[in-house]
Formats: C-alpha cells, structure tokens, sequence
C-alpha cells in the first residue's frame, strides 16, 4: 500500500491495528532510551562525568565505552561511574512507564542493556534482551556460563573514585576470585546463561503463537547498527504473516514505504506524544 502522509491518517491507522491487534510485540533499540532521556551526550552526562571529560576529553558516553584506558584502576572507575549513570541512577523512565500501561502484555525483545523495560514493570517472562544488561558481570573467557550481579560492587566503589580511579583492592572478581568483565555482546566471549537461552524460547514461542492471528510489530528507535536483530526480521515477519501490521518509530531512518510490506505504518514524530495521543 502507499504511504500514510498525514500525521492524523497514521495515528488513525495506529490506533485501528492496536484495537484489531490479538498480540503484541515490542522492539526496541537505543533510539528508545534516548526518546525517554537517557542523556548520553547532553548536560547530565556533562555534570556526572566531568572530571572524565576534563582528563580523557570524553564527547558522549557512547564513544568513551571504547577508550583505552592505561589500567585496570581507571577503567573499572569509569565503567563504575557508568553502570551506575545507565542502569542505577535513573529508575524507570516515564516513556518506558507509559508503554507498559498502554502494551502490559506484550512481548518484549531489545538490544538495550539498561533494564528500563523491566524496571517499568513489564513482566519479565515477556522480556528478551539479546545483547545483555549492565546490571550483570560475566566471566572474561565467557566461560563458565555465569552471571553476578554488579549492583552492590558499584554502590562500594563509587564513593572509593578519585582522580578517576579505584584502589586496586576494589577492581571486581568473579566469586572465584578469577576476572569479571560487563555481559554486553562486543565479541564470541558473550555469556548465553540458562536465562537468555530460555527467554530466546520464549520469543520464539510467543512470535509463533502470536502469528496465527493478528499481530502487531512496534519497532522502536532501531537504526542500522544491528539491524538483524531486530529490524529486519520483523520486516520478514510483516512480509510472512498475513495479518501483521508493522509500525516503525523511526526519526531517523523510518524508510516511510516499503513496497513488499501491505500492512506497514511510519512514524518520525516524537514518540511520548504520538503515545498520549493514543
């Protein structure tokens, strides 16, 4: 079909395919995050990592993830100061909390790793985060398949950072004493623990089910830089399964019409508004 131009035709189509909808699954990248103000690079990420800017010339908290730091002293203090700004510090953010009381029950998968989704209440049965969570350690040699939590090593360091370091007594071990690094997928060392292994399942349970009826995709903020996750399979899936509708949250990159998708709905407009108007 066409394209919707109007912002009113589109939200009209919206609202009609989330009332025709039997299921729902929500797909989110880090373009979400950034819609609901987790401040990677604006005044708040200024103010809590300025002695960093200051000494390493830091522009975004993007960016500053790959730095090569000299030590392990610096690096855990920065990483500290960052699991702590991305996962901790925030609680749930009211965009995140305004697509749980519209979408309780949907099914949700993101390569976000800040929780938002579950610190938003969504249950976590229905959550599948692909590319892992700040909240978690994991071997460095990915091996054994074992996740700690890191909340109360980043509560103990915090206070212990200066000139952006930690002691060295603070760097954190895995309990076998052996060393830790974050469970986010940068390489084939990425644990897979039973949790993601089942949640994997349950995706792939709920995307079966879910597509004998009518399903509805809302793909937010998801650009290019994994699009295999995420994008383009619900593309496929919006091709595959007749009575689908994909609806794409987009500023950036929405690609407003795709021939081959009959059912097919895109926005760029700021997304907390386009949900109140819902």
């Amino acid at each position: 079909m066409p394209p919707i131009n109007s912002f009113s035709a589109r939200l009209d189509a919206l609202r009609q395919a989330i009332h025709e909808s039997g299921n729902i699954i929500i797909g989110a990248g880090s373009g979400l995050s950034t819609a609901a103000g987790l401040d990677y690079a604006g005044d708040d990420f200024r103010n809590q990592f300025a002695p960093w800017i200051e000494r390493y010339g830091f522009t975004d908290l993007y960016s500053s993830g790959f730095y090569p730091f000299e030590t392990k002293e610096e690096y855990w203090a920065y990483w500290a100061k960052h699991i702590w700004f991305c996962r901790y510090s925030k609680g749930p953010l009211p965009l995140y909390e305004q697509l749980q009381r519209l979408f309780p029950n949907a099914f949700v998968v993101t390569t976000n790793v800040d929780a938002q989704f579950e610190l938003a209440g969504f249950n976590q049965d229905n959550i599948f985060a692909t590319q892992g969570d700040y909240g978690f350690f994991q071997p460095v040699s990915g091996s054994p398949k074992t996740l700690i939590s890191n909340r109360e090593w980043v509560e103990q360091v915090l206070p212990l950072i200066e000139d952006c370091r930690i002691p060295t007594k603070s760097l954190p071990t895995m309990p076998d004493g052996s060393e830790t690094t974050l469970n986010l997928r940068v390489d084939e060392t990425f644990v897979e623990d039973f949790r993601w292994h089942r949640q994997a399942r349950r995706y792939t349970d709920f995307v079966h089910q879910a597509s004998q009826g009518n399903l509805l995709l809302l793909e937010f903020g998801i650009g290019y830089n994994t699009p295999g996750i995420i994008r383009l399979p619900f593309e496929q899936m919006a091709q595959r399964y007749p009575h689908t509708t994909l609806v794409r949250f987009n500023r950036d990159n929405p690609e407003p019409y795709i021939e081959d998708l009959p059912r097919f709905i895109a926005f760029t407009e700021d997304i907390a508004t386009i949900l109140e108007a819902v």
